[in-house]
C-alpha cells in the first residue's frame, strides 16, 4: 500500500507513471492533467485527434465518466473486469482532450488489482495507452520500460511481465461501440 500511495503522489503532482495493467503496461497520468495528457501524446507521437482510453476502478465509477445504456451496462458486468475498452458517451466529468469528435470516450477496468488499486486511491481515473517501441512494439518488462523511457516518465511500478491472455472470449470481437 505504500507504494501505491507514493506512486499516488507523483500522479497528484502531476507525474506521468508507467504501470501493469491485465494485457500490458500502459503509461498514464491522472485523467485531470492536462499537461500530462500533452506529454504523453508528444511521448507516444499521436495525433491529438486520437484521445487515449482510461481507467476507472469499477463499473459503478464509468456511469460517472460515461453514459451507460442497459445494454451497455449488462456487457459491462458480465464481462469487467477484463481486457475490454468500451467506448461510450463521455459525460461533462471527461476533459474535452479525451473525447472523440462524436464525444465518445475509452474506458477500462482491468482485472488487475495494481491498476485498480492506483485508480481507487488517486480517487480519478487514469490515463491508459500501451508502453511501446517507435515501431509500434509492446513493451512487456517494466526493466525496458525504465530504460526506454528512462527521464521522460516519473515513476515505473514493476508488475512484472505482463503476458497477453492467449484467447478473449467470443464477445470481445463484437463490432462498434457500446452503447
Amino acid at each position: 500500500m505504500r507504494l501505491i500511495n507514493r506512486v499516488c503522489e507523483v500522479l497528484a503532482n502531476g507525474g506521468i507513471i508507467a504501470y501493469p495493467t491485465d494485457t500490458f503496461y500502459g503509461i498514464g497520468c491522472d485523467l485531470y492533467n492536462k499537461k500530462g495528457i500533452q506529454l504523453i501524446y508528444r511521448l507516444k507521437n499521436r495525433p491529438l485527434k486520437k484521445p487515449f482510453s482510461f481507467v476507472c476502478d469499477d463499473l459503478k465509477e464509468i456511469s460517472r465518466y460515461a453514459r451507460v445504456s442497459n445494454y451497455a451496462y449488462k456487457t459491462m458486468k458480465r464481462l469487467l473486469p477484463g481486457p475490454y475498452t468500451f467506448v461510450l458517451e463521455g459525460s461533462k466529468l471527461v476533459p474535452k482532450i479525451m473525447l472523440t469528435n462524436r464525444k465518445t470516450a475509452g474506458i477500462r477496468v482491468p482485472e488487475n488489482t495494481t491498476c485498480l488499486s492506483l485508480v481507487k486511491e488517486l480517487g480519478n481515473p487514469i490515463i491508459s495507452t500501451s508502453a511501446t517501441m517507435p515501431d509500434g512494439s509492446i513493451i512487456d518488462n517494466p526493466s525496458l520500460i525504465h530504460d526506454f523511457f528512462q527521464g521522460r516518465i516519473d515513476a515505473v511500478i514493476d508488475g512484472g511481465p505482463v503476458v497477453l491472455p492467449e484467447s478473449l472470449p467470443k464477445e470481445a470481437a463484437a463490432p462498434g461501440p457500446c452503447r
